[in-house]
């Protein structure tokens, strides 16, 4: 078997193609762009921050980059953050992570107001997305459910392997598959005996930035393979195996950043 590839560069573009059209009509309706204010602490050691203020014009919207130079303080960052919260002018606000050490992130992200938390990383959004309730999904999650959504995955009854339970990644992404009728089982670093438990999963998600830590020969025949790490997949020999699979880059990535500006069309609209 030779896996179909889920190729999220393409649907992101449809995204990017549909979040256009509504900026359109938002500028047409309040004589205005959407805001996404990006917060940076610390040294910009990937294109990421760029990459989002090209996507955020390339729809027609604004993005406002706030960078804060280390050394700084939790206090500092959060008082910054809720200074955005209050700016009628900002509909969406993104804090870049990983943050530096002695940063506590958990009291950053929740300076945000939910109402403008188009990552979904606030301890509100997560209670919202956990019960179901109206919010915003954490980017990455989101895009993941986007891609297998738009190549028309039938998730329930399947049985969901996530490697890696970080608080923006596998977590809420666990909740939104269980909301879909999926069970979930969640692995990580003192997780016994992986390979067994890979071995019997139909839907693979791995998201621990270790590069060749999973081999093709421990995926199940005909599974679904989602790469949200680094490459954490050996993507041929999983491609022998498997019935789907995203490669990196190309998949995950470009969902995560569609997500995010879909969400903030969202919240300039709401709001």
């Amino acid at each position: 078997m030779t896996a179909r590839v889920l190729d999220g560069t393409a649907v992101a573009k449809a995204t990017l193609d549909r979040v256009r059209g509504e900026v359109a009509e938002f500028v047409a309706a309040h004589g205005r762009a959407p805001v996404l204010a990006t917060v940076l602490v610390g040294d910009d050691s990937t294109s990421c921050t760029h990459m989002t203020a090209d996507r955020c014009a390339a729809v027609g919207m604004t993005s406002r980059h706030v960078e804060l130079a280390a050394p700084v303080t939790t206090g500092e960052v959060a008082a910054r953050v809720r200074e955005l919260s209050a700016d009628p002018d900002v509909d969406g606000i993104l804090v870049r992570h990983p943050m530096p050490a002695g940063i506590d992130a958990r009291t950053v992200f929740d300076a945000i107001d939910p109402a403008k938390d188009v990552d979904g990383v606030t301890s509100v959004s997560f209670a919202r997305m956990a019960l179901g309730e109206p919010g915003f999904v954490a980017a990455p999650p989101g895009g993941i459910m986007a891609l297998l959504d738009a190549y028309e995955v039938r998730l329930p009854y399947r049985y969901a392997v996530i490697v890696g339970r970080s608080p923006t990644l596998g977590r809420p992404l666990g909740m939104l598959l269980l909301a879909r009728d999926v069970t979930v089982t969640y692995c990580h670093s003192h997780t016994i005996d992986l390979a067994a438990h890979i071995a019997e999963a139909d839907l693979l998600i791995t998201a621990t930035g270790r590069p060749g830590l999973i081999p093709g020969k421990w995926i199940r025949q005909g599974a679904i393979v989602v790469d949200a790490g680094a490459g954490d997949v050996e993507f041929d020999a999983a491609a022998e195996r498997a019935s789907l699979i995203t490669p990196v880059p190309g998949g995950v990535g470009p969902m995560t950043i569609a997500t995010l500006l879909a969400q903030t069309i969202r919240a300039a609209r709401e709001r």
